[in-house]
């Protein structure tokens, strides 16, 4: 396997980990994967979420309000430059929070830096997104 190769593949996992453990409520489980300086640029707004703090906050509390019934995400895109990753991957979600029942879809995008033979994002955002009652 190739140093890309490889990189490509640690990137995958980390993907797979990072969406595992938010599914499953162990947000804790994120921590490693995510740079402390992290940003997410919110879809459709100015502001920004700085810091793996701040990102693991917005994710414990959908985890604490919300039950997901249903999670897809496919496609998932690999491109490596150099150091960086950049992951995008096409998803569909099926919610409840606050009684009310909603479908998400859209692609998300996380940038990834390369350490060593491991990665950690860095930056995210949520792009089509698009949010209806389900």
């Amino acid at each position: 396997m190739t140093g890309e190769e490889t990189y490509r593949a640690a990137v995958a996992d980390e993907m797979r980990l990072i969406n595992s453990a938010w599914m499953g409520g162990r947000v804790d489980e994120m921590e490693a994967s995510i740079h402390p300086d992290i940003v997410m640029a919110l879809p459709g707004v100015a502001s920004r979420v700085q810091g793996r703090d701040a990102l693991l906050a917005g994710f414990r509390d959908f985890c604490n309000n919300a039950a997901v019934h249903e999670f897809h995400d496919r496609d998932m895109q690999i491109d490596i430059a150099g150091r960086t990753a950049v992951v995008t991957t096409q998803y569909e979600m099926v919610y409840e929070r606050s009684g009310a029942r909603y479908r998400a879809t859209g692609r998300d995008l996380w940038v990834f830096e390369r350490h060593g033979d491991s990665c950690i994002a860095v930056w995210r955002t949520m792009l089509d997104m698009q949010e209806n009652a389900a």
